[in-house]
């Protein structure tokens, strides 16, 4: 593994660590222009998340005011009622995006789709960047906020349902996630720069606990509005 990789999930709590559990779940407080825009406003302002570590699934409850609950792998996305029958489903999901553009709007299945990736993703990294098949290289350091961030570049492999095949993470000193750069696929390669911030220990791992995201130029540099989402956690468990 890339030297620095290591130090990134060393600083974390370490691969030994999170290999002790198998899932996680935590409460989440959402918000940001980007669920309006895909005509899907208010279904996940106050959910809960819990994702696979490791195996790559996610569920949400509640979405939306009749309490449905999601469950995303990366071939198929289900949606039950609060009774537990389908109301749902959608094999294949990441093709049904194709032409997509950031203004697209996406149905319930799409954003469980979306809010599946994103939310497996962020809780599983770093110790994504010890899975199979995952390539890291280190870039130039990045000054930003009066700092100087080490930056790490990110390859994953088809197997995994993410953002963009590439991702870009930038570090501090010690090796906590500042900031997470990717291009959203689904959404017409919208370019997005995730800003991390106020973290908690949970049984031997460090999480943060503000994510906010906003739109990326063409130079890396980040744009001060809109908010494309932002994302507050609490209550987070590890099993």
């Amino acid at each position: 593994m890339n030297v620095l990789a290591q130090k990134i999930i060393d600083a974390h709590g370490g691969l030994d660590q999170w290999k002790k559990f198998s899932q996680l779940s935590a409460h989440l407080v959402q918000g940001g222009a980007l669920w309006t825009l895909k005509g899907q406003a208010g279904k996940l302002d106050e959910t809960n998340v819990t994702v696979g570590l490791g195996d790559e699934w996610a569920s949400h409850s509640p979405l939306g005011p009749e309490a449905k609950v999601t469950r995303f792998e990366p071939g198929k996305v289900t949606i039950k009622d609060n009774g537990g029958n389908i109301v749902g489903e959608l094999e294949s999901p990441r093709a049904s995006f194709a032409g997509h553009t950031l203004e697209t709007p996406w149905s319930e299945e799409q954003l469980a789709y979306f809010a599946g990736i994103a939310m497996w993703t962020y809780l599983n990294m770093p110790f994504l960047l010890a899975a199979p098949g995952v390539e890291t290289e280190e870039l130039g350091d990045w000054m930003e906020k009066g700092e100087t961030w080490k930056r790490l570049k990110v390859t994953f492999p088809k197997e995994i349902a993410t953002h963009s095949t590439v991702q870009t993470l930038y570090v501090d000193e010690s090796g906590l996630l500042k900031r997470h750069d990717y291009d959203v696929e689904i959404a017409g390669n919208t370019p997005g720069a995730h800003y991390i911030s106020d973290y908690t220990e949970v049984q031997g791992i460090k999480f943060p606990t503000v994510r906010r995201i906003f739109p990326r130029q063409p130079d890396g540099q980040s744009m001060a509005e809109p908010l494309v989402v932002s994302i507050d956690l609490s209550d987070i468990k590890l099993i």
